[in-house]
């Protein structure tokens, strides 16, 4: 794979079935977050459900988004119990990034969002136009995963000017 270009569709398919492989970690950055769907073993799942699949296999998922998701996320995301206790989330008013990284190996960097018009399941004439690229290129899934770390860890809180719209700070 090394480096791979992905628009529309074709990121639809490779990005969930990418997820799909993780055996250890799974860390998921993105600026919008909604009750996104996907296709799962012939039916169409809450991809919640994928990350509640990942955690019962003892997968760590780590979510960093920048705001609050909307009333079907939460309602879809009381259905996983074991999500509540497993699932690390962290809110950054300031994460506009979009970053999966999977088990330190493979990492997805594009424009999509964590939605339905983003990554999840829409149809060619209602999804948005996005694109983005995954790679195995460890050099480059390093750095992916260095800024992510980054904000997962505060390390922007101190001298962030945007305090006053970070509800649930990372670091006080």
């Amino acid at each position: 794979m090394s480096l791979q270009f992905l628009s529309n569709l074709d990121l639809y398919n490779n990005i969930v079935e990418q997820v799909l492989t993780a055996r250890h970690f799974v860390w998921i950055g993105t600026a919008d977050i909604k009750d996104m769907h996907v296709k799962y073993k012939g039916k169409v799942v809450p991809f919640l459900e994928i990350l509640d699949i990942l955690v019962k296999g003892k997968v760590e998922i780590r979510l960093l988004h920048a705001k609050d998701p909307g009333e079907n996320f939460k309602r879809s995301f009381d259905k996983y119990p074991l999500l509540w206790k497993s699932m690390e989330r962290q809110l950054c008013p300031r994460v506009h990034f979009k970053i999966i990284v999977i088990d330190g190996k493979i990492a997805y960097i594009g424009s999509a969002n964590l939605t339905g018009a983003g990554l999840g399941m829409k149809s060619e004439n209602t999804r948005n136009f996005e694109n983005g690229i995954i790679t195995d290129n460890l050099d480059l899934v390093d750095q992916i995963m260095n800024q992510f770390d980054d904000v997962w860890i505060g390390k922007f809180c101190k001298t962030c000017n945007r305090k006053a719209y970070c509800t649930d700070p990372i670091i006080s």
